[in-house]
């Protein structure tokens, strides 16, 4: 009986040790998910890398890059050291990034007819006998 009681001990720790990784990484997905879809067209800074930038504005990388006249190989130095390193200022990368951005991205398509006025039909207007 003991034996029994001891494997049963050990299996629900388990499950609970199991429980708890799970949740914890569910938690953290989830907040993750949220974390990024905040990032969107955010302001350029220093501290991001290419990549993060083309993927905050929805951009392929190669663009970005060719627009500092880098290679189009992944790069995962910040902004800051790329422009301190080519010898530009952190105002002219964002500049070229910017206008690199601007033409990349298909431009908004044409707004649509405006809507109908809704109209009843003429059924549904005359009164019930």
């Amino acid at each position: 009986m003991t034996q029994n009681r001891r494997w049963r001990r050990v299996l629900i720790a388990l499950f609970v040790v199991v429980i708890a990784f799970t949740g914890y990484h569910a938690v953290r997905t989830v907040s993750d998910a949220i974390y990024w879809n905040a990032h969107r067209d955010e302001p350029i800074e220093r501290w991001m890398t290419i990549g993060y930038v083309a993927h905050s504005y929805h951009v392929p990388p190669h663009v970005l890059h060719q627009a500092l006249n880098l290679p189009p190989m992944p790069d995962r130095r910040p902004l800051g050291r790329i422009a301190r390193e080519s010898g530009r200022s952190m105002n002219q990368i964002e500049a070229k990034l910017k206008y690199a951005i601007v033409h990349a991205r298909p431009p908004y398509p044409a707004p649509g007819p405006p809507p109908r006025p809704f109209m009843p039909s003429p059924s549904s207007s005359s009164p019930a006998k």
